[in-house]
């Protein structure tokens, strides 16, 4: 009899989790942070680059970021990507060096972060939902193939059901506090 291996899929769950928790030390809020610029990508010699692989992120003030881009022919590039990452920051060209002011926090701009961060974690509950999918037609196929019995089969179920029911629970308290802090004044 073969046993399904619930512990990839719990430590596939957990990568969701830890993924969403990294997304989110990126929405910073009030505070400039080299963090806040993770998330953005830069489509750079054909591919597609984290910023930290073609530029060095700075925080010389509190309310700014400076990002030094080591190829002159990526700067507007790099612009593009940070512009279009959805984090609602600007970037202001300085020759080879793009000053990317952080907006004081408005009412509208929490709200906006609120979302983003809902984003987040409604990505990090599919990605939960696909290795479910993955666990259950694992299941499935074991029954099918007679290496458990129904019986079994119900009960891996359930396991696994257990495990996604934990790992959403756990991404809806993570959201739940990146909004109380986002939205707060």
């Amino acid at each position: 009899m073969a046993e399904p291996d619930i512990k990839s899929f719990e430590r596939r769950m957990d990568g969701a989790v830890e993924t969403l928790r990294k997304e989110f030390g990126g929405l910073r809020t009030g505070r400039a942070s080299t963090t806040l610029l993770d998330p953005v990508y830069v489509d750079a010699y054909g591919s597609s680059s984290p910023l930290n692989q073609v530029a060095t992120v700075g925080v010389p003030e509190p309310r700014l970021i400076t990002v030094q881009v080591w190829d002159r022919s990526l700067v507007k590039a790099v612009e593009k990507a940070i512009r279009e990452a959805g984090l609602g920051l600007n970037p202001q060209s300085d020759g080879q060096t793009l000053r990317v002011p952080i907006p004081e926090l408005n009412q509208e701009r929490r709200q906006e972060l609120a979302k983003v961060a809902a984003k987040y974690a409604e990505q990090a509950r599919v990605a939960v939902r696909n290795v479910r999918r993955d666990g259950m037609d694992m299941l499935k196929k074991l029954l099918k193939d007679g290496d458990i019995s129904e019986d079994e089969q119900k009960t891996w179920a359930d396991k696994v059901q257990a495990l996604t029911d934990a790992h959403i629970k756990k991404i809806d308290e993570a959201l739940a506090t990146k909004e109380k802090e986002i939205m707060q004044v």
